[in-house]
């Protein structure tokens, strides 16, 4: 009995699963040797199958318009980052926050579309494990940035408008860069703590991904083993990021109208609320998408390919109008793209 327990630890040791390689620990009962209790590790694919569009005619007219926001979010977001840094007189806390803000679209953009061009238009749909915790991480990480930037300028538009006389002194470029490296570096760890858990995932049901990434909820729903933490965290994801800046950002802007109400003239509310525009259509561009995908999906079943469509419009058209929002109602960068134009020397 003690040779054949010992030939059954010695060939567990050397078991081989057909994604990776699992090690089978057996121990034996010092009162018992009949008794033997087996551990298996955790199991990783060694590739996934990102599913994206199935049976769309056409669809690669559609990878071809995400290839045209693409180019218009990084020439848009780069054209920002660029006057925001360079320009002297446009380095003050509200700009501070756009910068971020365009920093994250920048991100955002890099993390998703070429990957997606990569996988959908060359049919290259495999894609390594460690590759698609990566993927997940930076998506997830420079998407998620954007919500809590919004919070942040809203903060800015606040404290200008209900406490203009006191707002230099509140929201400095040293306090709204604190705030801004606070932010991204909590998410930083937040994102990673996400990707962590998911590591701790066996994945033996199947190894496709019905997303167009290497999305949070599809990845943790194809583990075998408990995945209650990954659904608390996608819970917690959501609530941090979408309805906890959704009731931050009403709540700032509850004050700022409450703020106008005490201003006498039409013209004075007008004006203060003017420097509001811009922020509450990137709010509009954003959270707008997201929350028609949720209401939709919460009263009706959404199909794979509709659920596909409309989350990578959600995810792609914010990068990209930010940049020429910014740019068509912020007087001060108007201004200067005139002052460049202008300067131009005429070619004789």
């Amino acid at each position: 009995m003690h040779f054949f327990l010992y030939i059954l630890k010695y060939s567990c040791n050397f078991y081989y699963h057909p994604w990776q390689k699992i090690k089978l620990k057996v121990t034996m009962n010092a009162n018992d040797t009949s008794l033997f209790h087996v551990n298996v590790s955790i199991v990783h694919p060694e590739y996934f199958f990102i599913a994206g569009l199935t049976g769309v005619p056409h669809s690669h007219y559609y990878y071809i318009f995400l290839f045209c926001t693409y180019i218009i979010a990084i020439i848009g977001n780069c054209t920002v980052l660029l006057i925001i840094a360079f320009d002297r007189s446009l380095h003050s806390p509200k700009y501070i926050g756009v910068f971020n803000l365009a920093l994250a679209d920048f991100g955002e953009t890099n993390a998703l579309i070429p990957n997606m061009m990569r996988t959908f238009v060359f049919e290259s749909q495999y894609i390594s494990y460690n590759a698609c915790l990566a993927n997940m991480f930076f998506v997830s990480f420079f998407g998620t940035m954007q919500s809590f930037t919004l919070v942040v300028l809203a903060y800015d538009r606040f404290v200008a408008i209900c406490l203009p006389l006191r707002y230099h002194t509140i929201v400095t470029n040293t306090v709204m860069s604190l705030i801004c490296s606070a932010v991204w570096a909590f998410n930083a760890f937040l994102m990673a703590l996400t990707v962590y858990f998911i590591s701790r995932l066996s994945m033996c049901k199947s190894n496709v991904i019905q997303s167009f990434f290497c999305d949070h909820g599809p990845v943790f729903r194809l583990a075998c083993n408990d995945n209650s933490i990954n659904f608390f965290i996608a819970k917690l994801n959501t609530g941090l990021y979408l309805i906890a800046p959704l009731i931050l950002i009403v709540l700032s802007y509850l004050g700022i109208f409450l703020a106008l109400t005490k201003i006498t003239t039409w013209e004075g509310r007008l004006k203060a609320l003017k420097t509001c525009v811009s922020h509450l259509l990137l709010v509009a561009s954003l959270f707008l998408p997201i929350i028609c995908i949720y209401l939709i999906a919460l009263t009706s079943s959404l199909s794979s390919n509709a659920r596909i469509i409309s989350a990578t419009l959600a995810c792609a058209t914010p990068p990209m109008l930010n940049p020429i929002i910014y740019v068509l109602n912020t007087a001060e960068i108007k201004n200067l793209i005139r002052k460049v134009f202008k300067n131009r020397p005429v070619p004789i």
